[in-house]
């Protein structure tokens, strides 16, 4: 029994997450320079179609397309996070602002011994329950790869060792662990281009 694909189209007639090859083709089929892959699995597919077709893509970026990417605006509205870091692990924070404005959305820390890693997955998983909470659809900046790789998996993948010290943070990790697991969520997250825009607007500006 052939095994169950899932096919992500991003450029087509309708774009989306199709379970079926004769529903992508139907996407696809006599669309001009049609944008679209298989996976191995609903949930890589699904974090795919939320991503920019160039990361899963082997099609080399043209100049036309880096031209595209640097034009591109980010997304308003919409929220960014971000942590930072005194040391590896050190004292660790992570807040959440508004897009456009950079106004102040939450803050929390700072926590003892904790990691950059954790503080970005923590300020992702916080940002995603405010806006189940509040009713927010707004897709979610963040600059960590890693942040949203554990977003995924709804599990933080870290080496830091547990001690009485960041006991509470590891408590919050456990908590934003359990949440994932629990609930669903519209929202786009998104990596933040900091090549063509800048640092992430909820950056501490302390690099």
């Amino acid at each position: 029994m052939a095994k169950q694909k899932y096919y992500v189209v991003w450029k087509g007639v309708k774009p989306g997450v199709y379970d079926s090859w004769a529903e992508c083709e139907k996407q696809i089929k006599g669309f001009d320079s049609a944008l679209y892959k298989s996976f191995e699995s609903s949930e890589t597919a699904t974090l795919a179609f939320k991503s920019p077709p160039h990361h899963f893509l082997n099609k080399p970026k043209t100049s036309k397309d880096n031209q595209q990417d640097k034009t591109a605006k980010p997304i308003v509205p919409s929220l960014s996070v971000d942590a930072a870091c005194a040391g590896n692990p050190g004292k660790m924070e992570y807040q959440g602002v508004d897009t456009a404005s950079k106004q102040l959305i939450f803050h929390q820390g700072p926590f003892q011994l904790g990691t950059n890693n954790i503080g970005e997955f923590l300020a992702l998983v916080h940002a995603l329950a405010l806006c189940k909470q509040k009713d927010w659809k707004y897709p979610i900046y963040t600059d960590s790869a890693t942040a949203m790789a554990w977003l995924r998996n709804k599990k933080a993948k870290t080496k830091l060792e547990k001690n009485s010290k960041n006991e509470e943070l590891f408590i919050l990790v456990e908590r934003a662990e359990t949440w994932l697991k629990s609930n669903t969520w519209e929202n786009k997250v998104l990596k933040w281009d900091t090549d063509n825009w800048g640092e992430v607007p909820a950056d501490f500006g302390r690099k």
